[in-house]
């Protein structure tokens, strides 16, 4: 199940949608190039700037070496890299198709504080569930979580187009956000209840990103914000 597009116009072109993807990019070529390899190049960048629970707790006699890196930073590094092509055009689709709106609702330069605020929360989710991992997180999908679960709260009634494998092929259907969201996130919770920090996947962090994004969206869109204070007399 791949969403391939919504009916929600836009009133603003995603500048900073273009800007995230954009080094996304750029780093993700980086990592193919960077050094004596493309194996050896991402790997020195991964483990460099890659996000590792256990430095951020202090533990002691790590296998990767930061090389300087105030583990502060890695909170935001991370996010640009990806360990493969799927792996980054996955997250860029779901960026692409849900976060244009996302930033309508916030403005350019909010929308960046919010994208990287979930994306700090989705990390420490996971790091706070698996606080001596040495294993590093990567990609933009705890960022893409909060966008999902923004999404959630400013068009629960969107159409979202899908595409569904079938027998002789690939049918698109449509299908309220809420249900998609939904299924989405119970999938995700769903994976990490049976395979939990032993996935080589960081469910936790999705978990933690998509509500991040939730509650962090009122603060960053004012007219959900004026929207839900007369619908709750707030």
């Amino acid at each position: 199940m791949l969403p391939i597009g919504d009916n929600i116009p836009t009133s603003r072109p995603p500048v900073a949608v273009a800007v995230i993807i954009g080094l996304s990019v750029i780093v993700f070529v980086a990592q193919l190039f960077w050094g004596d390899g493309a194996d050896a190049g991402g790997r020195a960048l991964v483990e460099r700037f890659g996000f590792v629970p256990a430095r951020l707790f202090g533990a002691t006699a790590l296998p990767l070496d930061p090389q300087g890196m105030p583990v502060g930073a890695t909170l935001v590094t991370y996010v640009f890299l990806h360990g493969s092509w799927t792996h980054l055009i996955g997250n860029l689709i779901f960026l692409w198709i849900f976060a244009d709106n996302v930033e309508d609702a916030t403005g350019h330069p909010q929308f960046i504080v919010f994208f990287l605020t979930a994306s700090i929360v989705a990390a420490m989710t996971h790091a706070w569930s698996d606080a001596n991992s040495w294993a590093p997180i990567i990609g933009a999908s705890g960022g893409v979580s909060g966008v999902l679960g923004a999404y959630l709260l400013l068009h629960p009634k969107a159409e979202i187009r899908i595409a569904v494998p079938v027998f002789v092929g690939v049918q698109i259907v449509s299908l309220p956000a809420w249900v998609i969201l939904a299924a989405w996130f119970l999938f995700n919770f769903i994976l990490d209840f049976f395979y939990g920090i032993t996935a080589i996947i960081a469910f936790r962090a999705h978990i933690g990103g998509f509500i991040a994004g939730m509650v962090l969206i009122p603060f960053f869109a004012p007219e959900l914000r004026n929207e839900l204070s007369t619908r709750f007399r707030i």
